[in-house]
């Protein structure tokens, strides 16, 4: 009730909310991705997973020209074995990394379904208690994620693989930065809702 009323030829869509889309869209597949990347460079997982260089990662596909001395890959999970094809690892390898992506795609979306509580209130003074309905989905969306990483036959058919507590820890670190971006995002919507308000009174 806050907001001015629309004009009756106002769109639906208006310029900032298409900014907002945008900003949100870019975090969430920069995310994705760099949390796919992070595992290959930097993660420190407890699945002694052997870490590459961005060179070496960027062109994978010329791995079978490293010499062996350069690039050996340890096996770090069941089931794989690099010692015949060591270049496996940018593709039967990448299953953790992959399973990472996965996860913070669906951590991040609901993150963003609790900042869909309100357009512009803050998470702060609309929490998403007020929508218990939404937090059933939520856990119900979390439990059936959790059921395909960790009951066998799903993880299978799905291609992915467990992971553990230093994993979930970092599949939060890349997600939660979303509420943060739109938090900022709603501070800005705030303020263009209250000019635009002052303008329509006037």
């Amino acid at each position: 009730m806050k907001k001015p009323p629309r004009k009756q030829d106002d769109n639906l869509l208006t310029g900032w909310v298409l900014v907002r889309y945008f900003v949100i869209g870019t975090y969430v597949g920069a995310a994705t991705v760099g949390i796919f990347i992070y595992w290959y460079l930097f993660a420190v997982t407890g699945d002694n997973h052997t870490l590459v260089t961005w060179k070496q990662l960027s062109n994978w596909g010329d791995c079978p020209n490293w010499p062996k001395e350069e690039f050996m890959p340890v096996n770090f999970m069941d089931g794989l074995d690099f010692s015949q094809n060591r270049c496996s690892y940018f593709t039967q390898g990448k299953v953790k990394a992959s399973t990472l992506s996965l996860s913070v795609l669906v951590v991040i979306e609901m993150f963003n379904a609790c900042n869909a509580i309100s357009e512009d209130n803050s998470i702060l003074t609309m929490s998403p208690l007020v929508n218990p309905y939404l937090l059933l989905a939520i856990s119900l969306s979390v439990g059936l994620h959790a059921m395909i990483l960790y009951v066998p036959i799903f993880s299978k058919i799905f291609g992915i693989t467990a992971l553990n507590l230093n994993e979930w820890i970092l599949v939060i670190a890349f997600s939660a930065p979303v509420v943060l971006i739109d938090e900022v995002l709603k501070i800005f919507g705030r303020i263009f809702n209250e000019a635009e308000l002052k303008q329509r009174l006037a």
